[in-house]
């Protein structure tokens, strides 16, 4: 019986919840398919498929181009009721990109020496019972998924708040956010090797560390730190108190929950404890974009540069898969290096990704969840591959331009309205 309920957490642990693994299949076309066709005709051959089958409520995608210009493209509506279409203000759940915010909030407290990134837990939790393996996890490693940690503690509460979700889509992550961890401290046991294993449970932890060590919530340390130094208006933790909350994207069934019929309105998901670093951020595109440029172009606060940078840099590659860093994932393809994250919370899909060598971003925000991720992970590869290829500096002959536009996509179609 105990084998089977542990087959079905693990089961749950993979489809469904706050993660930053989503399907980012790309392209292999050559840059002659898509170089010289526009941008918007671009994004719209691949969100627009989307919108019209169903599979995703709303979608807003932001771009910032190699001459570091912004565009943003919006699809589809807040939800069926309100008929309010989206825009690049427009709030969404961004999820596990909360993850990122937070990992450079501790970056900046260790560069003002408040933390260390090798302290560990025995330092940073010395009133918790912990077992000999816990007691050496170290601040880095929670922040790196590196840590050994599970995605969620698995028990008999969380298994009835999963089932749960499958028909009624509330949030299963009530132990986590209470801070019922310390019993499963007290045994846990790392793995020998080190290796990447995504785990709400460790940025829980982050978040009972920091506030413990420093006194305040992460929330309110990321927005003094970050948020309100670089503008971002639209972001914070309690979306009831920011510009536009009555117009916000009204989360949809997708792929999750499995019971639901797919475009159905499911509830908001909130934290109110430990689970607010790991997934409680709500923003917009143009705030994330905005984000995006801050890392790219750098800041008037070297603080936040150097925690960018920090943040930025891997601390393990695991063979056949992405490097991690802190908050960040690097995903190589073909050469090109893409910095992203992605977030998955209640009714929504969120994904930033960045690529430093060409200072290109994209941010995709749906209003429903989605596994398949990838036009953020396309769009990055498309733009870095029109940029080096010699034949986008060569206009394309009157004849052949239809030829070249069309083909830019197996999904393309005319642009149309949004």
């Amino acid at each position: 019986m105990l084998n089977r309920i542990s087959l079905l957490l693990l089961i749950s642990s993979v489809l469904c919840g706050c993660s930053s693994l989503s399907s980012n299949n790309v392209d292999q076309d050559n840059p002659l398919a898509y170089c010289h066709v526009p941008l918007q005709q671009q994004v719209d051959a691949l969100a627009l498929p989307s919108i019209e089958s169903g599979d995703s409520a709303g979608m807003v995608v932001a771009v910032l181009t190699p001459q570091g210009q912004t565009q943003v493209f919006s699809y589809g509506y807040t939800d069926e009721t309100q008929q309010i279409p989206l825009t690049g203000d427009t709030l969404f759940a961004v999820g596990s990109v909360t993850k990122g915010f937070t990992a450079e909030t501790v970056a900046m407290l260790v560069a003002q020496q408040q933390l260390g990134w090798q302290e560990s837990l025995s330092a940073l939790l010395p009133n918790t019972p912990l077992s000999d393996g816990a007691s050496h996890v170290t601040l880095e490693q929670l922040a790196s998924h590196t840590s050994g940690l599970p995605r969620q503690v698995n028990s008999f509460a969380m298994l009835h708040q999963f089932v749960g979700y499958l028909f009624t889509g509330n949030q299963f992550y009530a132990e986590l956010d209470n801070g019922d961890f310390a019993d499963y401290l007290a045994s846990f046991e790392p793995p020998t090797t080190p290796t990447v294993i995504y785990s709400n449970l460790g940025y829980s932890i982050l978040d009972e560390a920091i506030q413990q060590r420093v006194g305040e919530p992460v929330e309110q340390l990321t927005q003094q730190l970050l948020l309100k130094p670089l503008g971002l208006k639209n972001t914070g933790y309690q979306p009831e108190l920011l510009p536009g909350y009555a117009q916000r994207a009204r989360g949809h069934a997708g792929d999750q929950p499995k019971f639901i019929a797919r475009g159905s309105q499911v509830p908001d998901w909130q934290f109110h404890g430990y689970m607010v670093g790991a997934a409680n951020l709500w923003s917009s595109a143009n705030d994330l974009l905005q984000y995006a440029r801050a890392h790219l172009y750098g800041t008037d606060n070297e603080v936040i540069n150097q925690a960018f940078t920090d943040a930025t840099t891997m601390r393990l590659q695991v063979a056949d898969a992405d490097s991690v860093g802190l908050g960040w994932l690097r995903n190589e393809i073909e050469g090109e290096q893409i910095l992203y994250q992605s977030g998955f919370i209640g009714g929504f899909s969120s994904y930033i990704g960045m690529d430093q060598r060409l200072k290109t971003a994209v941010v995709v925000l749906q209003n429903s969840f989605n596994w398949n991720n990838n036009i953020g992970h396309r769009m990055l590869l498309r733009m870095a591959k029109s940029n080096d290829a010699l034949a986008c500096q060569t206009p394309i002959p009157p004849h052949e331009q239809m030829t070249a536009s069309n083909s830019s996509d197996d999904n393309d179609q005319q642009t149309g309205g949004r």
